[in-house]
């Protein structure tokens, strides 16, 4: 009988978010809900979920199996493997697993499974119940992405309804508490609010530099930012390493800009690394293990992802250029699109922080003091300003079509859903009184917008599946600059090529070419159980295994 590796002990007790663990169960056992701040790297992702399943802490607590929702891939793999490691085994897909968008590392002894926010909705589509899974954390609910949003909500009907002996955790690094202890208390229908509990972590102490450019720049426009703040930014970059010590994070909106600053660094004298949604894995797990002894200075050129979702191990200071990447509605396509805004307060205080996790440190800021207090204090919820299309159709197949039953920490603007609700009707999701077809059920379980997921279904009918997956592959992330502008030019290069996109872009056309190919007409859709369930249907879903393979978001 092969023995259980030993857990780490001393990289546990390490943890300062150990010392809020016997509060946090208490609150669970007596409301079933609770609201968990604690700073980032105090092990709130990690600790949290493996003390709720029993596999650390005291014995004798009956084992529970976990479901932990990240907003992004980078960030659930990155938790598997961590919690994976503190329990002493060397890869997840043990007793700690993982499911994003076409990868999936699951044992038939997981008890933690770290999924996107993505998946989450999906199996709740299929399966409200949660048929096996005890609690639910959703990480990092701060950001208030819609997918986060959403699954709260249906979260909250399926605790009223179905499962109230299901547990959930709202957890945060810096989040409005009292609001979601609202919402989680009673489903926001007024009831007493959930247990707010919090954990202090181990800061030390951040200089604020002030390092705005000499010269006065232009301010970003869609997704393009003025090449004379990239420069100066690589400047801040050499000076911090010439005035500093340890590796430096610095902070930019997207992938171009880390691409570009990553040139003007060739000659920093120090290794340049990059981290994003888009980077190769083993690129990602290289960051996120540190450096060695004898190693040289690292320069970490990074996305909001690792605001609060990632620990870079080794960082003294942080480089922020004060921009960030959010979706709002992009009319002219009638899709969301990503655009460059000030990056908000509670952003830039993250982000300082990452400088001070293991020592002392210094955050360069890259705007004049004088504009700190004016930029906004919270970045914007994306059901606020996002296109709600995709929400809309999730909505209709949980039965609540106009989403008025639905628990949310903010309401989706009228006229934003009024909107979606027509483009759904025009392409055939929803009927009359906007109940989802047969067509829209399909549309909603392949993880793509839904006039991508139009276009895949007729597409494939017209081309073939592999064709019509490889076409909407390429729609649905924007390829390279250098690939050009020309779709069918683009298509060659990715067919040909070897880099990073390519290799995402053939998982991805292989997932929906796998998902369309399986995928066949069904009965009437699920529906979670409540007053908004249409027309009196009733609570069900699809067995397990009837969607195709892969075909979570």
């Amino acid at each position: 009988m092969t023995s259980r590796p030993t857990p780490r002990a001393d990289a546990l007790e390490a943890l300062p978010v150990r010392d809020a663990v016997p509060a946090l169960l208490r609150a669970l056992e007596d409301r079933g809900a609770a609201v968990l701040c604690a700073p980032p790297g105090t092990g709130k992702t990690t600790l949290v979920p493996l003390a709720l399943a029993g596999a650390v802490g005291p014995s004798g607590r009956p084992p529970r199996r976990v479901l932990v929702a990240e907003p992004r891939r980078i960030a659930a793999r990155a938790a598997a493997r961590r919690m994976a490691w503190l329990l002493g085994e060397e890869s997840a897909g043990g007793r700690v697993g993982f499911t994003v968008r076409g990868e999936r590392r699951v044992g038939r002894g997981t008890v933690v499974e770290v999924v996107t926010t993505g998946v989450l909705l999906q199996r709740l589509q299929r399966d409200p119940e949660l048929a096996g899974i005890d609690a639910v954390v959703l990480d990092e609910c701060h950001e208030r992405h819609l997918d986060a949003d959403t699954a709260a909500a249906f979260l909250l009907d399926v605790r009223a309804t179905l499962r109230p002996d299901l547990w959930l955790i709202a957890a945060s690094a810096t989040t409005d508490a009292a609001g979601w202890a609202r919402l989680l208390g009673e489903g926001g229908q007024g009831g007493e609010p959930a247990p707010v509990v919090s954990a202090e972590g181990v800061s030390h102490p951040v200089e604020v530099v002030w390092a705005p450019p000499e010269r006065p720049v232009r301010p970003p426009h869609g997704t393009r930012v003025d090449p004379a703040l990239l420069d100066h930014v690589a400047a801040v970059v050499r000076r911090a390493l010439r005035e500093r010590e340890g590796d430096v994070l610095c902070f930019l909106p997207g992938v171009g800009e880390i691409a570009r600053v990553a040139g003007l660094l060739g000659a920093a004298g120090a290794e340049v690394l990059q981290v994003h949604g888009r980077a190769p894995a083993a690129a990602q797990d290289a960051v996120l293990a540190g450096a060695g002894p004898a190693a040289r200075r690292r320069v970490v050129l990074a996305t909001s992802v690792a605001e609060s979702s990632l620990t870079v191990p080794g960082v003294r200071v942080v480089v922020d250029c004060g921009l960030a990447r959010e979706p709002r509605m992009d009319h002219a396509r009638g899709l969301s699109a990503l655009t460059t805004v000030r990056a908000s307060r509670a952003a830039a205080r993250q982000r300082a922080g990452r400088a001070g996790r293991e020592a002392p440190g210094t955050v360069y800021r890259c705007w004049p003091e004088a504009e700190d207090a004016r930029l906004p204090r919270f970045p914007s919820p994306e059901i606020s300003v996002a296109d709600l299309t995709a929400f809309a159709l999730q909505a209709a197949c949980w039965g609540d079509p106009d989403a008025s039953g639905l628990a949310l920490l903010d309401p989706p603007p009228g006229g934003a859903m009024t909107a979606a609700r027509e483009v759904l009707a025009a392409i055939g999701a929803v009927d009359g009184s906007g109940r989802p077809t047969d067509r829209g059920t399909r549309m909603a379980r392949l993880g793509l917008h839904p006039r991508l997921a139009r276009a895949l279904l007729d597409g494939a009918r017209e081309v073939g599946a592999r064709r019509a997956a490889e076409a909407v592959a390429l729609l649905s992330e924007e390829p390279p600059r250098e690939y050009g502008d020309d779709l069918a030019a683009a298509w060659r290069t990715a067919r040909r090529g070897t880099d990073a996109y390519s290799a995402r872009w053939r998982q991805e056309a292989r997932r929906l070419e796998s998902a369309v190919s399986t995928s066949r007409p069904s009965g009437p859709p699920a529906h979670a159980p409540g007053a908004t369930a249409p027309h009196g249907a009733a609570p069900g879903a699809e067995p397990r295994g009837a969607e195709a393979p892969g075909a979570e978001a």
